[in-house]
């Protein structure tokens, strides 16, 4: 389960931006082609973060909904709706972002000339500190 390392890179990554602050906020963005389990990241968060002295409700979670964007035509589009994908075609996608070119084309023309314009990685968009000296 990518999860559990996902949640351990990203407490890892926290604590060292932190500098030694106390962590008391952290915005974190999913990509929706991530396929992140929110629960098991939770639970994987809820087993790390303690032992690393984070409070784990202090993590936000926001996924950002993939979007394509047809380089021949200029049309965007979701999974919503016209960009559908069956739970197979999300795995390889999930997998490999640039499989989408094999599986979606435009709605607007039928091209697989497109970009990932938005929805892939994960995102630390914020990490807030208490205001004081740091700890040591």
């Amino acid at each position: 389960m990518h999860e559990w390392a996902l949640a351990e890179s990203v407490v890892e990554t926290v604590l060292r931006e932190a500098g030694g602050m106390r962590v008391i906020r952290v915005d974190l963005r999913f990509g929706e082609l991530q396929q992140v389990d929110r629960g098991i990241f939770a639970a994987a968060l809820a087993d790390l973060a303690p032992g690393s002295g984070i409070d784990p409700s202090i993590f936000a979670i926001e996924v950002e909904e993939a979007r394509f964007a047809c380089r021949h035509c200029g049309r965007s589009w979701t999974l919503a709706g016209e960009g559908a994908l069956t739970e197979e075609e999300r795995e390889a996608v999930h997998l490999m972002p640039e499989a989408a070119h094999a599986y979606l084309r435009c709605p607007g023309c039928g091209s697989v000339d497109f970009e990932i314009a938005a929805g892939r990685g994960v995102l630390i968009s914020s990490i807030e500190v208490e205001d004081r000296e740091p700890v040591r």
